[in-house]
């Protein structure tokens, strides 16, 4: 693990130590928590963004998944 130096708003640092001291955790491991999320979050939204281009780029085909239709199970039924 290595120390890292960073400056931030006091506002934010107000914040976090709130609700670092109502999660019972420590204003580091809150923020590595918030970091590892955001790069999460980062990545998922990546993969969503390739996923749309794939379809922009070869959109679905009228009828294409029609073989498909009477399969789908709406719980309803």
């Amino acid at each position: 693990m290595r120390t890292i130096q960073m400056t931030i708003d006091d506002d934010l640092v107000e914040a976090v130590d709130r609700v670092s001291k109502e999660l019972h955790t420590s204003r580091s491991a809150f923020a590595r928590k918030a970091l590892r999320d955001a790069l999460t979050r980062h990545s998922k939204e990546q993969l969503e963004r390739e996923h749309r281009r794939g379809y922009e780029r070869q959109p679905v085909a009228a009828g294409e998944f029609s073989l498909w239709e009477t399969e789908q199970s709406w719980g309803d039924e």
